[in-house]
């Protein structure tokens, strides 16, 4: 068994109903946009979001779940869906997990309406049922998500990004979908504002660690989608580049940041800053905080008494520093 079938084992009856209530929650009346929705329903990725949701939820209530879990778990996915679907547009994106992107098949125009739907599908989900503390919870994160990406475009053009706003756009872009997983999972089925904001930060912990494996990637040879250095192409500052660039000479410095400003499309010059930043220790540093960030993660669930719903969590946590793509 696949380690997501294992993470997934406790849930497997909450995933199966969540799938069908997912793609009730997308239905219109226009038919372009039910052929949409049935195209990306189809081509799902792991869904680790509504897995977060449910999982959170049944460690704290005892193996419960109600009918607001499972609409948080559908607000997540159908903001996640709604982000994913924009970024392959302001990417410029014609791939998606494989398969090709709403906006290569149905234009930009299109995608762009598609993500703004789902987004307020997500949001009218909530207010129909009184859902006002989860839908709390959720726009906190779509706005520091969108003030993340905002905050690495200005940087990029900069380039001058330390290690602590490198932790700042990371926490805001990626972390706090996870974070609000976590506090969605639990506020669903507890009142305890203490849990859930220790749920909360566990999440977003295993964010942090989980863009740093992504980063990560950026330098490896094996095949996981997206070719090596696509990073520094697209002056993407991370952390392996941050540390080497804060801690080698200033001569070393300016031929860096010159490959990145001005040979970024050059493959030769962007193999040369790969090997530099792993020589100059980059990749090391980086799996140091990363696995900082998860013995984090970690120690926070220790005070929950032993069950499958945190052996599973364990194993999520486990899986996203371990994960091959």
């Amino acid at each position: 068994m696949n380690i997501t079938s294992q993470i997934k084992q406790p849930i497997f009856k909450e995933m199966e109903l969540f799938e069908k209530k997912f793609y009730d929650s997308m239905t219109s009346k226009v038919a372009l946009l039910n052929r949409i929705t049935y195209y990306i329903v189809n081509r799902k990725g792991k869904q680790m979001r509504p897995m977060f949701v449910f999982l959170t939820s049944k460690m704290l209530a005892s193996g419960n779940v109600n009918e607001r879990t499972y609409r948080g778990a559908c607000v997540i996915e159908l903001i996640h869906t709604a982000t994913l679907v924009h970024d392959d547009v302001v990417d410029d994106s014609n791939r998606r997990r494989g398969f090709f992107s709403i906006n290569a098949l149905w234009k930009n125009k299109i995608a762009v309406l598609v993500g703004d739907y789902l987004l307020s599908k997500g949001l009218l989900l909530s207010i129909d049922n009184g859902d006002f503390d989860l839908l709390r919870i959720i726009s906190v994160a779509v706005r520091e998500m969108s003030e993340g990406e905002l905050l690495q475009i200005e940087k990029a053009r900069r380039l001058d990004i330390t290690e602590d706003i490198y932790y700042e756009i990371i926490r805001k872009k990626t972390a706090t979908l996870i974070a609000a997983c976590c506090a969605l999972g639990a506020k669903s089925v507890i009142e305890d504002e203490v849990q859930v904001e220790n749920m909360r930060k566990f999440g977003e912990l295993i964010g942090m660690a989980f863009q740093i494996k992504d980063d990560l990637f950026d330098y490896s040879e094996e095949a996981i989608g997206k070719p090596t250095g696509i990073d520094i192409k697209e002056q993407k500052m991370t952390l392996p580049l941050i540390h080497v660039l804060n801690n080698c000479t200033s001569k070393e410095k300016s031929w860096l940041i010159n490959s990145i400003k001005n040979h970024n499309k050059d493959k030769k010059r962007v193999k040369e800053v790969i090997g530099f930043v792993k020589n100059n220790n980059g990749l090391l540093y980086a799996e140091q905080k990363m696995g900082q960030f998860q013995q984090e993660a970690l120690l926070l669930l220790e005070n929950y008494p032993q069950s499958e719903y945190k052996d599973s969590l364990i194993l999520m946590v486990n899986y996203v520093i371990e994960r091959k793509k």
